[in-house]
C-alpha cells in the first residue's frame, strides 16, 4: 500500500524523520555536540526560562491546595510500590476485566511486536486515517512510522504534538511537546504549512489547527491513545488531557487502540482520587486536569458514541528486565508528569531534543540506559546530581541515586575506557596520600605555567582546553593553597 497524500502528508525525504529519533553511529558524541549548541543558544534558553518560571509559580500554587503535599507524595509512593511489586497480579486482573467488558488485550514483549499488532489491525480494517492522542510510549516504539509504512496517515491531535509533527521533530518535553518554540516561530510554521494569512495571535493559531484536526477526527477509522493509568479492579484506562482531543480520538473512530507500558497499572479505581490531582499539580500546576476520561471497553447497546472495537496493547520493551532488578525497579513508579525535567538545571540548558530519546531529563537519563543499554549510558552522566529531581518527584523516586547506580553498574560491566580508569586511579591515589597530592599539584602548576608561556593554551597539550573553549581561561595563581596557608592564610 502506498502512503496517502493528504493535508498533513510529509515530503517523502522527510518521512523517516517524523516521530523518530534516529540513532547516530555514536550517540554520545552527538549528545555532546547538541548540548554545546543548545547551551550557547540564548534565544532557546530565554524561551525555556520563561516557560519554567510560569510552571514554578503554578506548581507552588498547586501544592498549596493540598492539606499536606508530602503526605500525598507518600501515598502515591505506597500505591505505586504495591502495584509494581505485584505487577503480575494486577495486570492479569486488568486483562480479565477488560475482556469481560468486550475489549481485547495484546501483550507486546518488544516494540516490534506492538507495532506489528497495531499495523496488522489497521490493514485488516482498511484504515486510511489515524488520529492519535499524546502518548510517549507510541513515540518510544515509533508507532506512527510503522503505520505510515502500511499506508495510514497519522495525525497528532494534541496541539503541541501537532506542532512538532509539522516541524518533523519528536516531542521536546514529556508534557509540553513544543515548549521550545515561541508564538512567532509557531506563527511562521502555521503560515507555511496551514494558512498563509494567519497572524501570531494564539487564538487564531489554535483555531487554524482546530479546523484541520476536526476534519481528521471525523475521517479517522482508528484512534490511538496512551494511558496515564490502568485501573486493575475496574478494567479501564484513565486518560488525562487538557484539550479534549483525547475524547475525540477515543470515541469518534470505530476502532480505539490504547498503547501503554505495563508499569502504568494502579490496583483500585479509588487510587485515582490521589493520583489525578497529584499528576495535574506536578505536570502543570493545575488543581485537576481539564478532561479526565475513563475508557473500559467498546460501545455498548444503547450508547450514543464510542468505538466498535477496543484494544489495549501492553508494552514491555525492556520493562520486565528493569522489574527484575530489585535496586532499580522503583524507576517504574514514574507517572510521566515531567516535574523532574522542569527543575533540572541540565535540561534547562541543553533542552529536550539533545537527549536523543523520547524520554529526556532526569527520568530519561535513568530509564533509557536501562532499556537501551550501553549506547545511551552517557545519559547517566547528564546530571549534576544536585537532587532537585528527587525533591519534586510526586512518587518520591530517588532519581539522583539511580543515576549513581547506573554509573556504577556500567563501570562494573566494563563499559568505561582504560583512560578513564587510569585517571580515577591516579585521583584515588593522590587523595589518599598528602605527599603525592602535593607533588601532583606542583607538577600541574609547572605544566600549566609552561603551556601558558609557550602559547599552547587551547591546544591538544592543554588539559584545560575543553573548559576554556567557551570560558575565560582559568587564572594560574602565583602560590599554591598549601604555601599560602603556611604563610598565614589560615590565621586571617
Amino acid at each position: 500500500m502506498s502512503t496517502p497524500v493528504g493535508p498533513n502528508a510529509r515530503p517523502a525525504a522527510e518521512e523517516a524523520q517524523a516521530h523518530d529519533f534516529p540513532r547516530p553511529a555514536n550517540p554520545e558524541k552527538k549528545f555532546m555536540h547538541d548540548a554545546e549548541v543548545k547551551a550557547a543558544d540564548l534565544e532557546h534558553r530565554e524561551i525555556i526560562r520563561k516557560g519554567m518560571e510560569s510552571y514554578e509559580a503554578a506548581h507552588m500554587r498547586g501544592r498549596s491546595r493540598f492539606a499536606d503535599w508530602e503526605a500525598a507524595r507518600r501515598r502515591c509512593q505506597e500505591i505505586k510500590r504495591e502495584a509494581i511489586n505485584h505487577l503480575d497480579k494486577y495486570l492479569l486482573e486488568f486483562e480479565k476485566n477488560v475482556i469481560a467488558h468486550g475489549g481485547r488485550v495484546f501483550w507486546a514483549a518488544t516494540s516490534e511486536e506492538a507495532c506489528k499488532y497495531v499495523s496488522d489491525l489497521a490493514v485488516k480494517h482498511g484504515v486510511k486515517t489515524v488520529v492519535k492522542s499524546k502518548s510517549m510510549v507510541t513515540e518510544e516504539i515509533k508507532l506512527a512510522a510503522a503505520l505510515e509504512k502500511v499506508g495510514a496517515e497519522v495525525w497528532e491531535t494534541d496541539l503541541g504534538e501537532y506542532i512538532v509533527q509539522l516541524r518533523n521533530e519528536g516531542p521536546y518535553h514529556i508534557v509540553t511537546p513544543a515548549m521550545h518554540l515561541n508564538r512567532e516561530q509557531i506563527g511562521d510554521l502555521f503560515r507555511a504549512r496551514l494558512e498563509p494569512d494567519l497572524s501570531n495571535d494564539p487564538q487564531e493559531l489554535v483555531a487554524a489547527a482546530r479546523r484541520k484536526l476536526r476534519k481528521a477526527f471525523f475521517a479517522a477509522e482508528m484512534g490511538i491513545s496512551g494511558a496515564n493509568f490502568l485501573i486493575a479492579d475496574a478494567g479501564c484506562i484513565a486518560i488525562s488531557t487538557n484539550e479534549g482531543n483525547g475524547r475525540l480520538s477515543t470515541s469518534v473512530p470505530r476502532i480505539h487502540v490504547a498503547v501503554t507500558g505495563i508499569e502504568k497499572v494502579l490496583p483500585r479505581l479509588e487510587d485515582l482520587a490521589t493520583f489525578w490531582p497529584v499528576l495535574a499539580t506536578s505536570g502543570t500546576g493545575q488543581p485537576i486536569t481539564t478532561y479526565g476520561t475513563l475508557v473500559g471497553g467498546p460501545r455498548r447497546a444503547g450508547e450514543a458514541d464510542g468505538p466498535d472495537e477496543f484494544h489495549v496493547v501492553l508494552v514491555d520493551n525492556g520493562r520486565s528486565k528493569l522489574l527484575a532488578h530489585p535496586e532499580e525497579r522503583e524507576v517504574l513508579h514514574c507517572i510521566r508528569c515531567g516535574a523532574c525535567l522542569n527543575i533540572c538545571p541540565v535540561f534547562r540548558h541543553i533542552g529536550g531534543h539533545t537527549y536523543g530519546t523520547p524520554y529526556p531529563g532526569p527520568i530519561g537519563s535513568v530509564l533509557v540506559p536501562r532499556l537501551e543499554g550501553e549506547a545511551f549510558e552517557h545519559l547517566s552522566y547528564a546530571s549534576s546530581l544536585c537532587g532537585a529531581c528527587t525533591s519534586v518527584c510526586p512518587v518520591k523516586i530517588d532519581l539522583h541515586h539511580h543515576l549513581l547506580h547506573n554509573r556504577r553498574d556500567f563501570v562494573n560491566a566494563g563499559h568505561s575506557g582504560a583512560g578513564e580508569h587510569l585517571q580515577f586511579w591516579l585521583w584515588h591515589a593522590a587523595m589518599l596520600s598528602p605527599k603525592l597530592f602535593a607533588v601532583c599539584g606542583w607538577l600541574a602548576r609547572k605544566g600549566l605555567k609552561a603551556i601558558h608561556a609557550l602559547g599552547l593554551t587551547g591546544t591538544l597539550l592543554d588539559p584545560l582546553r575543553v573548559w576554556n573553549r567557551r570560558r575565560a581561561p582559568v587564572p594560574l595563581p602565583k602560590k599554591s593553597f598549601r604555601k599560602q596557608w603556611r604563610e598565614g592564610l589560615g590565621k586571617q
